[in-house]
């Protein structure tokens, strides 16, 4: 499994300070359905730019925008022609709005829009429509001519024939990336990565026999590839200007170029031509050229995130999603993350792990905080709060990696919390209350600072060890090698010699919020008798349980579970003890990553990541069935608009706030559908 480098956004449920926003009277929310949430977010000093900057980052979200198509497919072969279908009957309906079908069918939509198909986002499950196949039947037969996506020659009986078990038929395409290590993994998952009737064992065996012996500067085979059976051979149908997805990336390709004309530097307008370059061969040898000169680009104040990059809607790790950010530097935050990577070889240096496993040479790791300006692809609606890339292991070893927080994103998923009650519900007392609510916010930070910069930039694999060894465990062990790094860091003495922290203590806030959210508050996000699927939850809980089955017992335990009132609370008794077990696990974890050990790493999985205590999970949910607080939260992004003088020229980019879900997901239909 290559090197998984996306921490996704952990929903932060407490209620912490944080700096006042631009706007007082914005408004974070917009949308509340299912079990989630959209918010907006500011793009705060927006307008301190300079007129190419802006113009920089309006044509880089048009590119954004231009592969959200590619997004789509890649999640399921039916899903255009599935929101073709539903966007058409949402805007054709002339019904009563107010029947519990319409609502019914008004909410899929939007679930249909938040996952970008029509599995859920984070669990990857089917939706499961409320309202019955006779409705939309009824709905298709009131359609304008012309306005349903049938192929070539296609009838609209057989339309729904092709299309209603997809829908409607729970055994039909039941998950989008299923990660059970004892059954097929590819021949399970309803993803559109592979080709029809691919097995896993024919994937595994391909690239085995593509892969170059001894290789040290591999390309990340299977990247940008669909694996295909043509003739009974297996072939890999790439994506580029001529081949897969050719017309939205030709779309990308002119805003690149436009992008390119008002470049800050010379070195940005060089990554970008590569960046073209690759798109329009696919040439993956490209693609590592590009990502080596983009890591060592540090002086431009914009930068973006574009391309084929994680690899969790792979089962095996090996695809990478469209995605793409866009955004600037917040150059008074980033002093923070500047301090963190300055002293990057100091940190590797005093890890607690097998010193067979360190870098001798930390290289090129640069951090800066960062202004989101647009989200797209797997990275909309529901976004990262942290990025570290590249992820090929040798680019990282040799030319470093880039760590990005999203402080802007973290603010609004923090100004729309407040209040929500659940430190009163789950945090065992008072002091431990007011705890967190001095230091979760600092502590937080620096933990998503030090799991991107520094903890998936440390350690190093051995000597012909393959990057895929770990399979699919590889997200859920690499994102718990870096959240491990982060926990046992944010507890040094080094942070307050940085003058990062102004308090020995602040540390507990993160630990005890860590502890309870992996070992309860997460449950909330999993359906009653399901198991945990998600890389980055399996990793939440694999540290957590792990800590906890090591803390010991009775006085002598550093954390426990203990009753009070009836309820369940994480009790952290020993924060230093936790620390040491923390380390432990670390240097294990980075053993199995260094080595790979897929033996060892599923041991840790199956023991500790997936399974769910049914009575602890059904406590959980009562409780936060009183609260009313989404599980899931995402975003409608900022409409950029040109402004023109009487002679035509641009004057000024403008932001608008004031798009609502619905139409922001239509016009995104209309104006970036090119693959329908």
């Amino acid at each position: 499994m290559k090197k998984i480098l996306l921490a996704m956004a952990l929903l932060p449920a407490f209620t912490v300070a944080t700096r006042a926003a631009e706007d007082k009277n914005f408004d974070y929310h917009v949308d509340r359905f299912a079990d989630i949430e959209v918010l907006r977010y500011e793009v705060p000093e927006f307008n301190d730019l300079s007129l190419n900057q802006k113009l920089m980052l309006y044509y880089l979200s048009e590119a954004a925008q231009s592969g959200r198509d590619i997004t789509w497919d890649q999640n399921g072969r039916y899903n255009l022609r599935i929101r073709k279908l539903l966007e058409n009957v949402y805007r054709n309906y002339t019904g009563s709005k107010e029947t519990a079908d319409y609502k019914a069918f008004e909410k899929y939509l939007k679930q249909v829009w938040f996952g970008n198909g029509i599995h859920h986002h984070y669990s990857t499950d089917k939706f499961t429509p409320e309202f019955p196949q006779a409705f939309l039947e009824e709905q298709i037969a009131l359609l304008p001519a012309g306005s349903l996506p049938l192929t070539q020659g296609q009838t609209v009986e057989e339309f729904k024939a092709e299309i209603f078990p997809v829908i409607f038929d729970p055994a039909v395409m039941a998950k989008r990336v299923f990660q059970d290590g004892s059954q097929d993994v590819i021949v399970n998952s309803a993803s559109n990565l592979y080709g029809e009737g691919v097995t896993q064992a024919e994937v595994e065996a391909y690239f085995d026999s593509v892969k170059v012996p001894n290789d040290t500067t591999p390309i990340s085979y299977g990247l940008n590839t669909r694996l295909v059976k043509k003739d009974g051979r297996l072939v890999e149908e790439p994506y580029h200007l001529n081949g897969l997805y050719g017309p939205a990336i030709a779309k990308i390709i002119y805003w690149l170029d436009k992008a390119k004309g008002v470049a800050e530097n010379d070195a940005q307008k060089e990554y970008i031509t590569k960046l073209i370059d690759y798109y329009i061969t696919g040439d993956l040898k490209l693609f590592d050229e590009y990502s080596i000169l983009w890591v060592e680009e540090t002086d431009g104040t914009v930068d973006f995130v574009n391309g084929f990059i994680e690899s969790y809607g792979d089962p095996l790790g090996m695809t990478g999603t469209y995605e793409s950010y866009v955004n600037f530097k917040n150059k008074k935050a980033s002093a923070r993350t500047e301090t963190i990577s300055g002293n990057a070889q100091w940190f590797e240096d005093n890890s607690p792990v097998d010193p067979r496993f360190k870098k001798d040479e930390v290289k090129g790791v640069s951090a800066k905080v960062i202004t989101a300006a647009m989200l797209a692809g797997d990275a909309f609606p529901s976004t990262a709060i942290g990025i570290n890339l590249p992820n090929a292991n040798w680019i990282r070893a040799a030319h470093g990696s880039k760590s990005v927080t999203l402080e802007n994103i973290t603010e609004a998923y923090d100004m729309a919390s407040h209040g929500n009650g659940f430190n009163e519900e789950f945090v065992i007392d008072q002091p431990t209350i007011k705890l967190l609510e001095d230091y979760l916010y600092i502590t937080d930070m620096l933990h998503t600072d030090l799991h991107e910069c520094l903890g998936h930039a440390s350690g190093q694999l051995l000597p012909g060890v393959d990057p895929d060894a770990l399979k699919e465990n590889g997200s859920a062990l690499e994102e718990a090698r870096a959240d491990l790094f982060a926990l046992y860091y944010l507890a040094d003495p080094k942070l307050l010699e940085l003058g990062i922290i102004d308090n020995p203590d602040a540390y507990k806030a993160e630990y005890y919020k860590y502890m309870l959210n992996g070992l309860m508050t997460q449950l909330n996000r999993i359906e009653p008798g399901k198991d945990i699927e998600e890389a980055h939850m399996r990793n939440r809980q694999l540290i957590a349980k792990w800590v906890l089955d090591h803390a010991g017992k009775g006085k002598n335990a550093a954390v426990e579970l203990v009753k009070k009132n009836g309820k369940t609370y994480v009790q952290i008794n020993d924060y230093a003890k936790m620390r040491g077990l923390i380390g432990q696990l670390l240097a294990e974890i980075q053993r199995i990553k260094s080595e790979g050990d897929y033996k060892a790493g599923n041991d840790l999985i199956q023991k500790y990541a997936v399974k769910v205590d049914p009575k602890l999970h059904k406590e959980v949910l009562e409780r936060y069935s009183t609260l009313d607080i989404p599980p899931y939260r995402g975003f409608v992004n900022p409409v950029y608009h040109l402004v023109y003088d009487d002679n035509g020229n641009v004057i000024d980019v403008t932001l608008d706030y004031t798009e609502g879900y619905a139409d922001q997901m239509l016009r995104l239909s209309d104006n970036y559908g090119f693959l329908e």
